[in-house]
């Protein structure tokens, strides 16, 4: 007989097949605080939470049993990830669960800015009857610009379209092909702001997302936009936002999500006419909830009965004499995938991974898993794990290639990572580990290298000329950036060639311009790895 405790307040319904089943006994004791959790929880096989319960460290350590923890519901960060890999706890959640609610609520938020509702109705409900301060605009025969097109983006385009909208498709893994099958028109950040109507966001946070769209890009943004962010706080910069309202560029916005939740009481979204809030409800519908507990339950189950089952967002277990030889190689792998990812300018439409030497010899799928993590985090952030990561470049319709040869061109074991963009473009980066020397990468592109993949990066190519690296250096020191280390890769004298420059810090936009414009200097990228 299975214990499973749910310890946060979760749907009757959504855990009714665990209380049904004949190997199962629930428990449900609610609120309960670290040291209750601690003194319990060593009889449990299982434990659910949504987002009450902090399991910690020493949870994990007391939970003897413990084989899973189910969250209901998508993020995971009120538990510790590393704690119940180390404790050989599988750690699940729900990530579909949520996906129509929150795609009905950013409908809901539309219309209700289209047509002023929220507005309408405090005026009348006031006493006023007003039917001339709020002339609204149809939906129809608008353009729609949906920026991330994984699963809610997806729902919201489909039912933009039966709306009669034109949908412009923004992600960076959105191929011509899916967008073609699923009748949006894929588009670059910048088509969006200047030819759409009505902008929704659907991308996690990330480095790379937060303030995508601000001050810059508000400059050339379509007039009279009208913005919906039922995603997460952070993606649209809130005071850029308000000012380009008050500006007459953007004509409203709706948001569902604040940089900070709750935010304080003299929130410029708050007081501003032309912005709709919410308090995050984008999941917060009866359905939702019921379904995210149906769906880690039915994980739960399939776990405590060693039946295969999906959505861990920790490490699966792994036999020990394969871990033991891939273990060394995990931190080197993503990190050559978000090498990879970060130079890769196009979206991406094939992922190939290429294993040379006694890498050869073992089952290399989960590090392939940390490497698929390193090239998906570029984009979506913590939504990408060493467990999901195969069935997130699945749908979204990445060719993923997989191959293992014994010959290494000198090296113990290298692995060699190749992205094929969808107009043919490719980026490569190959690396290994060097007996005393640690990680490095080896060659970029055509290019032999001798790079420890850690910290600030820039990648310029330039032309081999006499004076380029000393112009380079006067500008970072101009600049205040202090170059830590420096190599160079070359085929022939004087012509195509790399500079792989480490800095020891965060390199400003401005820098890279000023890269670019030295002479004989084609391009300069960052790479941040940690």
């Amino acid at each position: 007989m299975f214990k499973v405790l749910v310890s946060d307040p979760i749907s009757d319904l959504g855990i009714q097949q665990l209380v049904d089943a004949n190997d199962i006994e629930v428990d449900k004791k609610t609120g309960l605080s670290e040291d209750e959790l601690v003194a319990i929880i060593g009889e449990y096989d299982a434990l659910l939470v949504r987002s009450q319960t902090t399991v910690t460290a020493r949870i994990m350590q007391a939970a003897t049993k413990l084989k899973v923890v189910g969250r209901a519901g998508v993020g995971v960060d009120n538990i510790d990830l590393e704690a119940a890999t180390q404790s050989g706890i599988i750690v699940i959640n729900a990530p579909d669960g949520n996906t129509i609610t929150t795609c009905e609520h950013t409908f809901a938020m539309m219309m209700a800015l289209a047509r002023h509702i929220p507005q309408a109705y405090a005026k009348t409900i006031g006493g006023t009857w007003d039917r001339k301060s709020f002339l609204g605009v149809e939906l129809r025969n608008k353009t729609l610009g949906v920026l991330g097109m994984g699963r809610i983006g997806s729902e919201v385009a489909k039912r933009a379209k039966a709306f009669g909208m034109d949908i412009l498709g923004y992600d960076p893994f959105l191929t011509q092909e899916r967008a073609e099958k699923m009748g949006v028109k894929l588009a670059s950040v910048d088509d969006i702001l200047q030819n759409a109507d009505f902008m929704t966001v659907h991308t996690p946070l990330t480095p790379e997302t937060k303030h995508m769209i601000s001050t810059p890009q508000f400059a050339i943004m379509k007039k009279g936009m009208r913005i919906v962010n039922c995603a997460r706080g952070g993606v649209v910069d809130e005071l850029a936002l308000v000012e380009a309202i008050n500006a007459g560029i953007v004509a409203g916005a709706a948001f569902d999500v604040f940089e900070s939740e709750p935010p304080q009481a003299d929130h410029p979204f708050l007081h501003n006419p032309n912005i709709i809030v919410t308090p995050h409800l984008g999941a917060s519908t009866v359905e939702a909830q019921e379904n995210v507990a149906i769906d880690v339950s039915e994980q739960v189950l399939h776990i405590l009965r060693d039946e295969p089952f999906k959505n861990a967002v920790n490490m699966p277990p792994v036999a020990a004499s394969v871990m033991n030889k891939l273990q060394p190689y995990f931190g080197l792998g993503e990190k050559l995938g978000s090498f990879a990812a970060q130079i890769s300018a196009q979206a991406i439409q094939e992922i190939r991974i290429d294993y040379a030497g006694e890498l050869s010899e073992v089952d290399t799928q989960p590090l392939t898993r940390y490497i698929l993590k390193g090239i998906l985090s570029r984009h979506l952030g913590s939504e990408a794990n060493i467990v999901n990561s195969l069935h997130l470049a699945k749908v979204r319709d990445l060719n993923v290639i997989v191959t293992s040869a014994p010959s290494t061109r000198g090296f113990t074991n290298l692995i060699t990572v190749t992205l094929t963009a969808q107009d043919g473009s490719t980026q490569q980066v190959a690396g290994t580990l060097l007996s005393g020397y640690g990680e490095r990468i080896v060659r970029i592109n055509d290019y032999s290298v001798d790079v420890l993949p850690a910290g600030h990066q820039i990648l310029v190519s330039h032309t081999d000329k006499p004076g380029i690296i000393g112009n380079v250096g006067s500008l970072l020191g101009q600049k205040n950036v202090n170059i830590a280390s420096m190599q160079v890769g070359r085929k022939i004298e004087g012509g195509e060639a790399i500079m792989i420059l480490t800095v020891d810090k965060d390199v400003p936009k401005d820098v890279l311009l000023g890269l670019v414009e030295l002479p004989n200097l084609n391009t300069a990228q960052v790479v941040v790895l940690v």
